[in-house]
């Protein structure tokens, strides 16, 4: 009878390990380049990883698989295998990769912005587009926008008379500061304890972390050894403990309420947390509305302040367009002072402009990464759980298959084509698609369209003296969100005496 058993038990161990194996041999990997023992694939990662990736992708097809540390690392480049990803797919890889090696209290919050897609982030997301980023609230903080664009204008109307050059970086970065945490926050930058010099800094820090790869994410053993001896780690708890103040600052400002009796959406959040308010599985804490609030900063401020600058720079390097797109904005205007929503409504050349810009330069140029939760296939390869997912919408952008010239500027490329950014067109993906697009899609292309409107209506621009189109360097910076490297600086004429 024993021996009966032993070979049953045999025979069903050796089933079964045959199954695995015949299984393992159907799958099909994607392609993959050569890499190194313990790093994988990490070395042939430059500083700018989306074009690192691009280069590789040209080599290696549209989906790719690669070894970063211990991590295994999916990178889709086109617009079909996007569409297969975030549309088809999006339920199996949604969730985001959970961060490893130790972390500081202060860093609680950043666990939970980019946790994993469930009850409680719908029921956030829910929240965020209903009280903040709909359309009637985007309508009723027009007169924040138009204060704040009139303040940039007059500081700018200065410069136009002494005949020196503007900073446009920093007056895009101002303006969104100013119009975010008017509308979002309540406070004002200007006069209160929270206007320092340094916040336009942490901001900027901020993307460049985030960004960043951490070696903890990819040797969950000891990767914070490395981070720590590089400085990473020093620099990230920094930021966060920065960051952290000035939501502690935020907080105190609320604490009493909003004087004027309206509720903006930190008094709403504060609101939720007292009242224990449960979203999906547990309740709101004070960590939560830190993770929220991050989430807007990083996804309202810096993306439209990023898309204004590369939007100048490419117009100054095309001066058919810039001429083509002031010649709509005024012809529209006649002599009025100022724009409004509905006169952008009719700037369509603008619009494909700021299209043109988010293909060349999409503010994330491989959306935030994603984690795989459940088996797949993508183009017949198999895409297996706990695999790291990247979006390279930056080579999307630049997909020879999809895009004549690709490398041209050329807003007319959009003329009767129905491409949008709304994330359901896969070739134009800015905001991302699916579960985790950006809820502030409407926000983002407001502030854009009314910040260039009227930087192209109210001045003309130069370069500084000595300077030649072909000097305008357009190097990018690395990080979450890829600003461009050097700052543009340009001479205002003032086209209006209003």
């Amino acid at each position: 009878m024993d021996t009966i058993w032993f070979l049953s038990l045999l025979f069903l161990t050796c089933f079964l390990l045959f199954a695995a194996f015949k299984r393992k041999k159907q799958q099909r990997l994607p392609p993959s380049p050569p890499g190194f023992p313990i790093i994988g694939n990490l070395h042939q990662l430059g500083e700018l990883i989306h074009q690192s990736l691009w280069t590789l992708s040209k080599k290696y097809g549209p989906v790719m698989l690669l070894k970063f540390g211990r991590v295994p690392t999916v990178i889709v480049s086109s617009s079909e295998t996007a569409k297969q990803v975030l549309k088809i797919h999006d339920l199996h890889c949604c969730s985001r990769p959970s961060s490893a090696g130790p972390r500081e209290l202060s860093y609680n919050y950043l666990d939970i912005a980019f946790s994993p897609f469930n009850d409680y982030w719908k029921e956030l997301k829910r929240m965020c587009v209903q009280e903040l980023f709909n359309v009637k609230r985007i309508h009723s903080i027009q007169p924040i926008k138009e204060e704040e664009v009139k303040k940039m204008i007059d500081s700018i109307a200065e410069s136009a008379s002494e005949k020196t050059p503007v900073n446009l970086s920093e007056k895009f970065l101002s303006l969104t500061v100013g119009v975010i945490c008017k509308a979002a926050f309540g406070v004002s930058f200007h006069g209160t304890v929270l206007n320092n010099e340094r916040f336009d800094k942490l901001i900027l820090e901020s993307f460049l972390f985030l960004g960043s790869f951490s070696a903890s994410d990819f040797f969950p053993n000891g990767g914070w050894i490395i981070d720590w001896l590089t400085g990473l780690q020093a620099r990230r708890e920094r930021s966060v403990r920065d960051l952290d103040a000035f939501y502690e600052q935020m907080f105190d400002l609320h604490k009493d309420g909003n004087k004027e009796g309206v509720e903006d959406f930190v008094d709403l959040l504060l609101r939720l947390e007292k009242e224990e308010t449960v979203l999906g599985h547990g309740k709101l804490t004070r960590n939560h509305i830190k993770a929220i609030l991050m989430n807007v900063l990083i996804g309202a401020i810096g993306t439209s302040a990023i898309t204004m600058t590369w939007a100048m720079a490419e117009l100054m390097r095309n001066p058919r367009a810039m001429k083509k797109v002031q010649s709509e904005i005024r012809n529209q205007m006649g002599n009025k002072s100022m724009i409004t929503l509905d006169d952008v409504d009719q700037f369509h050349y603008l619009k494909m402009v700021i299209k043109e810009t988010w293909r060349l330069h999409p503010p994330a140029p491989l959306l935030v990464p994603r984690e795989v939760m459940s088996e797949f296939e993508i183009n017949g390869y198999t895409i297996q759980p706990k695999t790291l997912l990247y979006v390279n919408v930056w080579a999307i952008g630049r997909d020879p298959d999809t895009w004549r010239d690709p490398e041209m500027f050329l807003p007319e490329r959009f003329v009767d084509k129905n491409i949008d950014a709304k994330g359901q067109n896969f070739e134009l993906l800015p905001f991302g698609s699916g579960r985790r697009i950006c809820p502030a899609i409407y926000m983002g292309t407001s502030m854009v369209e009314f910040g260039l409107a009227n930087m192209l209506y109210h001045f003309d621009w130069e370069l500084p003296e000595g300077m030649a189109v072909e000097d305008i360097d357009m190097e990018e910076s690395p990080g979450l969100n890829v600003s461009k490297k050097n700052e543009l600086l340009l001479v205002p004429v003032k086209y209006l005496d209003h």
